[in-house]
């Protein structure tokens, strides 16, 4: 995942309320802002914008039906981004065990 697109992803879902319209969106299908504020204790103008920042991200698409315009989850960034962590985490255990190597009293035979 390039730099750019990852934090990307990340800065959309810093926000507690952009968590819970894509976990919404992920839950419901495809939806409309309309549909996600009767579940959402914001406007529906929040719920735009808040849906526009996941578009921008690659989290959302959203596809024009009739007068509204219904979203639904693209989980590829989402994928790149659990990859990214993963490999973090990774990085992090062999640190841990070089570290818990270092300090592990060796037995002498």
């Amino acid at each position: 995942m390039a730099q750019a697109a990852t934090d990307a992803v990340f800065t959309a879902l810093a926000d507690p309320t952009r968590r819970q319209v894509l976990r919404l969106v992920a839950q419901h299908g495809p939806t409309s802002a309309t549909a996600l504020e009767r579940e959402l204790p914001v406007s529906r103008q929040a719920i735009v914008k808040h849906l526009s920042t996941l578009s921008r991200a690659g989290l959302v698409i959203g596809e024009r039906q009739g007068q509204e315009v219904r979203y639904a989850l693209v989980p590829a960034p989402l994928d790149d981004a659990a990859a990214w962590i993963a490999d973090l985490e990774a990085q992090w255990d062999r640190r841990l065990g070089r570290l818990r190597a270092l300090l592990t009293p060796r037995q002498v035979t």
